[in-house]
Parts: structure tokens; C-alpha cells; sequence
């Protein structure tokens, strides 16, 4: 059985992949679940079924809530959408990058790791697509949902030091299905098909490394961001893209013990970045002020830029 510590580090996460900032997740962590309040599913008016008319599910399946009121998570996805956010087209450089939020593969957290995202990235001239892929299935009520996704995470994660199990085949399937999609629209979007990558937040960077595992040749991400992901070493294809790696060494559920899946892609030759910032705890999104994490965005276009993704052709 996991120790106390890891248990208080399970729920400080909990909190984080529900949107709430990781010092208010560390100070709540210690009463239980911030309150989710239950909300109108937003207008998504570029929404964009994954699969045309073959997407499965249902839109009524999903249950959407605000974490303090605040920022919109979303349960029960069913039917996957893909949201375009375009830059200005003067300052578009052709570049694409399909953003896959977080939740432990049961919940989404639509702002904090999607929309405010795709954003940041748009307005750097890159186009970005967010990813609202299948999740594992979750009570309809807030309060034995909160509990259900601790005993699911809590069982998913036995040993800080390992692997997680938790994880969802249909989120890699939708990830290398987005890919497909961007690249299939990119005339209509102004994109370069060659530079279609992914960032991924905790579970969605899991679905994002999925994606580049799982993919045929030929159809992975020409480059991806591993944001906050899990580290141990996984077998590396030898056509996988660059990878962006980061992390904060403080992350409570996945503890520093260096970055086995960077050396990884060293192994096997191919390009990779690590950062691993100081402090930031878990899901620290966009960056805890005060914090190196605030520089994390920046640091993947320069990162992107160096891979030579964001030269006009």
C-alpha cells in the first residue's frame, strides 16, 4: 500500500488535473476534492467531430463542471472533437501542434491544459488543436465521481516508483486519428503537413506518447512535448520524432529519479530536450508564478524552432 506521503501526493494531484493551482491543490489536498461545480456544457462552435460522421458516442454522455467555480473539466467523453484555435494569419508560421489536456484518462481539463494552451500557442503563430478525446467512464455525480477517480487513481498508480497502469486505448487512437485530421485540412487551415506535432499534459502526455508509439510509420507527430509525464524508459522506434521533455522535480506522483525515457530516445539516436525545473509540483499548466514553469512555453517553440518547425516554406 502506498505511504501516507504518497497518498497526500495523490490527492495534491487530484486536485491539479481538476484545475486547481498546485499550492491551492497542496492546502486542499489535506480536506479532500476542491468543490466541482456542476456547469452548462460550454459552446463549442468549432468542435470538430474526430471521426466525420463515423464519430461514436454522444455528446449528452458528458458532464461538465468548474473546479472552484472556475476553470471547465469535462467526464465522460464518449465522442471526440478536435477544436481548431488559428493565429492571426500574419503571423502564422505553418506549423501545427494537436494539444491533448490531462485528467488521469478520466476527466479533461479543458482550460487549464487545452484551451489556455491552444492559445499561448496561437499566439505565437502556430496553429493548435485541441484534443477532446475518449475517457474512461466516471459517475454521473460530482461527489462519487471525485471518489471513484481517487480509488481508480490511487490503484493506478501502486508505487511512485513505477509505470502507471492506468491507461485508455481509444485516447492514443483519437491522438493518431487528430494527427490524420490536421494533416488531412492542412491546406484548409494554412498548416504545413510535414510540421504537425503534439504536446500532452500528465495523461495527455501519456496519450500523446502513445500516439507516437502507436502510429504506423509515416503517420507519428513530427515532433512532441512530454509535459509532466511519467519518466521511466520505454522502447523507442527508430523513426520517433523529437521529443520535449519536462518536468518539475518536486512533481509528488511521479518523484525525481532522473529521466530514463529521455535517455531513451539518446539510445536511440534520436533529437530530444529535457528540463526538469525546480519547483512546479504537478500539473502546473502554463506555469506556477514565481516559478521556472512559467517559462515552459516558451521553451517548446524555441525548442520547435530549433527543430527547424517554425521556418516558412
Amino acid at each position: 500500500m502506498p505511504k501516507a506521503p504518497f497518498r497526500r501526493a495523490a490527492c495534491a494531484l487530484a486536485l491539479m488535473l481538476v484545475g486547481a493551482s498546485p499550492a491551492q491543490a497542496q492546502r486542499e489536498a489535506q480536506q479532500g476534492m476542491p468543490k466541482m461545480e456542476p456547469a452548462a456544457a460550454p459552446a463549442e462552435p468549432d468542435a470538430i467531430p474526430l471521426y466525420g460522421q463515423a464519430t461514436p458516442g454522444s455528446a449528452a454522455s458528458e458532464v461538465w463542471s468548474k473546479a472552484g467555480g472556475v476553470d471547465y473539466t469535462v467526464r465522460n467523453v464518449t465522442r471526440p472533437t478536435l477544436t481548431p484555435v488559428l493565429p492571426d494569419p500574419a503571423k502564422a508560421t505553418g506549423a501545427a501542434v494537436v494539444v491533448a489536456p490531462g485528467g488521469a484518462f478520466m476527466l479533461l481539463a479543458m482550460d487549464h491544459e487545452g484551451w489556455g494552451v491552444a492559445h499561448a500557442l496561437a499566439a505565437k503563430g502556430i496553429a493548435a488543436f485541441v484534443l477532446k478525446y475518449r475517457l474512461l467512464p466516471t459517475p454521473g455525480d460530482e461527489g462519487e465521481a471525485g471518489a471513484y477517480m481517487m480509488h481508480k487513481m490511487m490503484a493506478g498508480l501502486p508505487d511512485p516508483t513505477r509505470q502507471p497502469t492506468l491507461t485508455d486505448p481509444e485516447a492514443a487512437a483519437d491522438g493518431r486519428e487528430a494527427i490524420k485530421l490536421v494533416r488531412a485540412n492542412a491546406a484548409r487551415w494554412g498548416v504545413d503537413p510535414a510540421r504537425v506535432g503534439m504536446i500532452g499534459f500528465s495523461a495527455g502526455a501519456m496519450t500523446a506518447l502513445q500516439t507516437v508509439l502507436t502510429a504506423r510509420p509515416g503517420e507519428k507527430p513530427a515532433f512532441f512535448g512530454y509535459i509532466y509525464g511519467p519518466q521511466p524508459r520505454v522502447d523507442v522506434p527508430a523513426d520517433a520524432p523529437p521529443m520535449f521533455d519536462a518536468l518539475a522535480l518536486d512533481d509528488p506522483l511521479f518523484p525525481s529519479q532522473g529521466f530514463p525515457i529521455a535517455q531513451g530516445w539518446l539510445a536511440a539516436r534520436r533529437p530530444v530536450e529535457i528540463h526538469g525545473y525546480q519547483q512546479g509540483s504537478h500539473g502546473f499548466g502554463l506555469g506556477v508564478p514565481g516559478t521556472t514553469t512559467t517559462l515552459v512555453m516558451d521553451e517548446f517553440v524555441a525548442w520547435m524552432a530549433m527543430q527547424g518547425m517554425l521556418t516558412r516554406r
